[in-house]
């Protein structure tokens, strides 16, 4: 019997880690959307800019960097939560939030200290053009700051939950 009631909680702690999943991408995208200078990432992408394609990538795979991190608090909070500590569901659900701004928010903060890095290169622009060098560039700076942004959210989530 317990194990039936350990794969039920499995069961929902999966569900709310694929809806948690979906809305981090929508939010992510949205708003990296927002911080594209002057591209119009969608029309890009149906053009074919395989350098526009790898950014894309490169901010969902960071996503999915820091809320899997975030994830693995939400299910501790769950379960928590069923042994009575409600608190601790709330806590770990802002956490989460607090682990995608922070991650938004260091790869705007990472993306504009690299474009004062390479003064002499356009990245946006380049972009534009489908330069997959300048694409793989931002890529690598985009994930690197999830990875250690991730730290941070694990750290948060041990301290908290």
């Amino acid at each position: 019997m317990v194990n039936i009631v350990n794969a039920g909680i499995g069961i929902i702690q999966l569900v709310i880690a694929i809806i948690l999943a979906v809305v981090a991408l929508y939010i992510g995208f949205s708003v990296f959307g927002r911080i594209t200078k002057g591209i119009d990432e969608q029309k890009e992408l149906a053009k074919g800019n395989v350098a526009v394609g790898i950014l894309i990538a490169s901010v969902f795979i960071a996503i999915g960097i820091v809320v899997q991190s975030g994830v693995a608090g939400v299910s501790t909070g769950i379960s928590k939560a069923l042994a009575g500590d409600f608190l601790a569901l709330v806590v770990s659900f802002l956490q989460l939030v607090l682990g995608i701004i922070l991650a938004v928010a260091a790869i705007y903060l990472a993306l504009n200290v690299l474009d004062k890095l390479t003064e002499g290169v356009e990245e946006f622009e380049e972009l534009k053009k489908g330069n997959a060098a300048v694409a793989l560039e931002m890529s690598g700076v985009i994930i690197t700051t999830a990875i250690i942004i991730q730290q941070g959210v694990l750290g948060i989530t041990a301290a908290l939950v």
